[in-house]
C-alpha cells in the first residue's frame, strides 16, 4: 500500500479520533507523518504505534493557536526532505451546544482561535514549503455543519462554515501554483466524544442518515488519503461530505 509513498504530511489534532485515524492511514500508505497535538501522552502513543507497525511518524506537542509553535512544527517536518506535501487541518473545538444568544464572547474567541485561526496559521506556514515545488495538498476537516445548520450550535456551525470558505479562497488563490485545497465534511462519526450508542442523540443521528448508521473515523481517513494522493490531482475547492447522506436530503 503506497498511495502516499515518499510524501511528507502534517496532521493536526492527530492524537485522537478522526485525526488519529488519518495519521495512521497516511503512514500505512507510505507517508512520513508529523503527529501534531496538545496531548503529549496520547500523541506519543499514536506516533509509537505507527512506528511499531512499520510506519514513520514523529510527535510534536503543538498548540495551533500559537504561531511560534506552528512554525516550529512545520520547520521540524520540513527538515526531513525540504518540502511539505500534505497538510491536514483537523484540530478543532466543539464546545457547548448553545445558540447565538447564549454563547459567550469567550466561547466565540476560543473556537475561532483553534478551529479557524489554527488552520490559517498552519496554512500560511506550509505554503513556502509547497510553492517552490508547485505541488501540495491541504485538507481542512470541516463538518456537515460547514454545509448546513446545526441546532443550538451557533459557534461551531459558524466556524466550520468559515473553514469551508477558507478552503475555497485558498484553492482559488493558489491553484495556479499547483496547490490543491479541499475540505472534508464529516457527519456523525464515532469518537470518544460521541453520544452513547442507544442514547436519544445517537438514535437521532442514525435516523438522519441514508445509511441508517453512524460513521467510523477510518471512513473519513480514506477520503483524506484520496485527497492527499495523486489520484485527486484535478480536484480542488471541494467540500466533500462524508456523512452517510445526511446533507443530501
Amino acid at each position: 500500500m503506497s498511495r502516499l509513498a515518499n510524501k511528507l504530511a502534517i496532521v493536526t489534532g492527530a492524537a485522537h479520533g478522526i485525526g488519529r485515524a488519518i495519521a495512521e492511514r497516511f503512514a500505512e500508505e507510505g507517508a512520513w507523518v508529523l503527529v501534531a497535538d496538545r496531548d503529549r501522552e496520547a500523541g506519543d502513543t499514536v506516533a509509537d504505534g505507527i512506528r511499531n507497525s512499520g510506519g514513520d511518524a514523529h510527535f510534536l506537542q503543538t498548540d495551533v493557536t500559537s504561531r511560534n509553535e506552528v512554525e516550529l512544527a512545520v520547520k521540524v517536518a520540513a527538515e526531513k526532505s525540504g518540502r511539505i506535501d500534505v497538510l491536514v487541518n483537523n484540530a478543532a473545538h466543539l464546545g457547548d451546544w448553545l445558540d447565538v444568544q447564549t454563547a459567550t464572547p469567550e466561547q466565540w474567541d476560543h473556537s475561532y482561535s483553534i478551529t479557524l485561526k489554527g488552520a490559517v496559521h498552519f496554512t500560511r506556514a506550509v505554503l513556502p514549503w509547497m510553492l517552490p515545488h508547485k505541488s501540495g495538498s491541504i485538507i481542512n476537516i470541516a463538518s456537515m455543519q460547514g454545509l448546513v445548520a446545526g441546532r443550538s450550535s451557533a459557534v461551531y456551525t459558524s466556524m466550520k462554515h468559515a473553514l469551508v470558505g477558507l478552503t475555497r479562497s485558498t484553492a482559488l488563490d493558489f491553484g495556479p501554483q499547483g496547490i490543491r485545497v479541499n475540505a472534508i465534511c464529516p457527519g456523525p462519526i464515532r469518537t470518544r466524544i460521541s453520544p452513547p450508542i442507544g442514547s436519544e442523540m445517537h438514535q437521532r443521528q442514525v435516523a438522519k442518515t441514508m445509511l441508517a448508521r453512524t460513521g467510523e473515523p477510518q471512513e473519513v481517513a480514506w477520503a483524506a488519503v484520496f485527497l492527499a494522493s495523486n489520484e485527486s490531482s484535478y480536484i480542488t475547492g471541494v467540500a466533500l461530505p462524508v456523512d452517510g447522506g445526511w446533507t443530501a436530503f
